[in-house]
């Protein structure tokens, strides 16, 4: 089982799509690495030899942030804009949309579980 920034790579997987499992690498950059690396994307990941899961892991490190590292710089933006008080900053504090969608209808995904609200009852006369 191939080891890369902390995560294990599927076995039976084709290699263009292991990477993916990777946090910070989606298709389009597993494809770019393995070309850089030399290797087929069709070729699974238990097919790769010691040398190219050396070469892929070192063109990782090299070149892009991933896992805990992304993860942490992607907080501390989120964190940077709710100290400054921007709009998106506030939305975030609030837990709603923040990218302009609206909230009357849907949105349940950032406000959680519905919370209803009783009507009041009118006066009878």
């Amino acid at each position: 089982m191939a080891r890369i920034v902390g995560v294990d790579l599927p076995k039976n997987k084709r290699g263009e799509i292991g990477l993916t499992y990777i946090y910070g690498i989606g298709r389009s950059r597993a494809a770019k690495i393995l070309d850089e690396a030399g290797i087929d994307k069709g070729l699974k990941v238990q097919d790769w030899n010691d040398d190219q899961v050396a070469k892929i892991r070192q063109i990782i490190n090299d070149n892009f942030k991933v896992e805990g590292e992304l993860r942490s710089e992607i907080q501390m933006n989120i964190k940077r804009l709710m100290d400054i008080g921007c709009y998106r900053g506030i939305r975030h504090r609030l837990g709603l949309p923040v990218r302009g969608q609206k909230t009357k209808n849907n949105a349940r995904t950032r406000k959680g579980k519905k919370k209803t609200i009783a009507n009041k009852k009118k006066a009878t006369k």
